[in-house]
């Protein structure tokens, strides 16, 4: 293939528009640049309503001698098949066009991608020079959109990792891309019915698996911890003096914090998740509020912490420490209600929305 390409596809209301592709796109951006296109904000090219007159063999001319190839393709403009989607779903749903026409660009998204199936595959293995991303305006949930490669009219979707976890492609808890078909009402109908639910199970169950590895690391520390100062030596046998002893505990108390912000990061959520009453163990309800009160008074030092200044290193260790040692104590009281309990289910389109091929309105990118 050429080290610059420009694709041609056809919008609603914009009419031709065209993006830039290859290692050597810049040529691309000449050409179309010479051939009175117009490039938008997202980094599409299109032709002004009031253009010259350029044709498509105008453009082909001039790309040649930009040493520039130009392919047509055969599916709608990804903005308007991403924006019939977003009107379809139910919520609050955004969508804009990605451009990555440099590869290194697409290789970028790798890291950020929390899939397990093939839309993660296909981001490693197959050049994809623009994409749709579809964000959910009040959740926060981040889709990402693409066409299906080697099929003609297929798209694939899958997740952005949600805020706050640090996942991504390759993740066990990772939910699976879908394959959706070219129609607007049965591919929202895709999203919203099989899509959405399953990556908010597996939101929550990373959630709860991040909460029960730091729970756990945390245990590990204290336990070596508590055999050190019990002992009073290290583990070669010498002796522990009491600035050494000191010193160990500031380590260990500061390392508990570090971490105990995940779980002041993600259980709120889950905590108001639990239904106790509802499960096999209702009088797990007083241990639950003795853990959001302790993720409460956490919450308020780590404010005072970033937004105070004020708060000397002695006095958050002793603050935080009550906080960490509640959810020590009843943290496997936690997991379990967690375990049992549904997360969040957005309400299934009541019908289907008559089948008819995707389309647009107008974007936002992160395009370079």
């Amino acid at each position: 293939m050429a080290e610059a390409q420009i694709i041609l596809s056809h919008s609603r209301e914009s009419g031709i528009v065209a993006i830039a592709s290859g290692e050597q796109y810049p040529w691309a951006h000449t050409a179309l640049a010479e051939s009175g296109f117009r490039r938008d904000d997202e980094g599409v090219y299109h032709l002004p309503a009031d253009g010259t007159g350029t044709t498509v063999v105008d453009l082909v001319t001039c790309a040649k001698r930009h040493r520039t190839s130009v392919h047509t393709s055969s599916r709608r403009f990804i903005g308007d098949a991403a924006r019939d989607l977003a009107r379809q779903l139910p919520g609050q749903w955004h969508a804009s066009v990605e451009i990555y026409s440099h590869p290194a660009w697409q290789e970028d998204l790798v890291p950020w991608i929390w899939d397990s199936g093939e839309l993660g595959r296909a981001l490693q293995s197959e050049r994809i020079p623009y994409a749709a991303t579809l964000t959910d305006t009040v959740q926060g949930t981040t889709l990402l959109f693409i066409e299906r490669p080697g099929r003609q009219l297929d798209y694939l979707v899958g997740a952005f990792a949600p805020e706050g976890l640090e996942v991504g492609y390759g993740d066990p808890h990772a939910p699976h891309s879908i394959v959706l078909p070219p129609f607007a009402g049965r591919a929202a109908q895709v999203v919203a019915d099989r899509y959405l639910p399953s990556y908010e199970q597996a939101v929550h169950a990373r959630r709860t698996a991040a909460i029960a590895a730091v729970l756990g690391d945390i245990r590990s520390k204290r336990d070596t911890w508590q055999a050190l100062v019990a002992s009073g030596r290290y583990s070669d046998a010498t002796p522990l003096s009491a600035a050494a002893l000191g010193s160990v505990t500031e380590e260990f108390l500061d390392h508990a914090w570090r971490r105990f912000l995940v779980v002041v990061d993600h259980a709120p959520t889950l905590i108001d998740l639990c239904r106790p009453d509802s499960s096999p163990w209702p009088d797990d309800a007083t241990a639950l509020s003795r853990l959001a009160h302790a993720v409460a008074d956490a919450e308020t030092l780590l404010d005072e912490v970033v937004h105070g200044g004020s708060v000397p290193p002695h006095e958050r260790r002793a603050r935080a420490w009550p906080a960490i040692e509640t959810w020590l104590t009843d943290g496997e009281t936690f997991l379990r209600q967690a375990h049992v309990s549904a997360p969040h289910r957005r309400p299934a389109l009541p019908v289907a929305a008559p089948a008819r091929p995707l389309t647009t309105a107008r974007p936002t990118q992160r395009s370079r």
